[in-house]
């Protein structure tokens, strides 16, 4: 159970989505940042978008947001769940291209503290075929998964523990992104 009473039924609403049923007001915002972020059209793609939030949010732990992005990742991602899998537990060594090795590591980097992104780690993201626009949004997706995750784990939301729900979510955000309400 949360830490405050969100008013719903947490098993059916875990993580993050109770939270936004809680407060919709907040949740406009918020949904509207990840739709940017995750799904809006890009140079990187929205599976490579979502791998980033996975992997930032393994880092956290914080399980609700590492398992239901990992998903959201596998379904847009040629590889799917044993490539993410391949990812959150060794980037460098998994099958990748330098462009994303190089933007996880700022994305890790940004998940320590913001001023751990150095010009080497930029230079470096560059070199390896990374846009201005892409280093900025790996950077601002790792940024806001430390706010998503702390948001979840700090009220102490329920997470989900039946994957196949994780995987009806992915659907649902590969076809239509953040902010529309599933059926339930």
């Amino acid at each position: 159970m949360a830490h405050i009473d969100l008013g719903l039924d947490e098993t059916r609403f875990p993580g993050i989505t109770g939270l936004m049923a809680f407060r919709p007001e907040t949740a406009r915002p918020l949904n509207d940042l990840a739709n940017v972020l995750l799904f809006e059209p890009n140079s990187l793609s929205r599976g490579d978008r979502e791998l980033i939030a996975a992997y930032v949010s393994g880092l956290n732990e914080c399980s609700f947001c590492r398992d239901s992005h990992s998903a959201f990742a596998a379904v847009q991602l040629p590889g799917g769940s044993e490539l993410v899998s391949k990812v959150r537990a060794d980037p460098g060594s998994a099958p990748i291209s330098e462009r994303m090795k190089a933007l996880l590591r700022i994305a890790e980097a940004v998940r320590r503290s913001g001023r751990q992104v150095t010009e080497a780690l930029v230079d470096q993201a560059r070199a390896a075929g990374a846009t201005d626009v892409e280093i900025h949004d790996a950077v601002l997706i790792a940024a806001a998964f430390c706010m998503f995750n702390r948001y979840v784990d700090g009220l102490g939301t329920l997470a989900g523990k039946d994957s196949s729900r994780y995987a009806a979510m992915a659907q649902h955000v590969a076809a239509v992104g953040y902010g529309a309400t599933p059926a339930s």
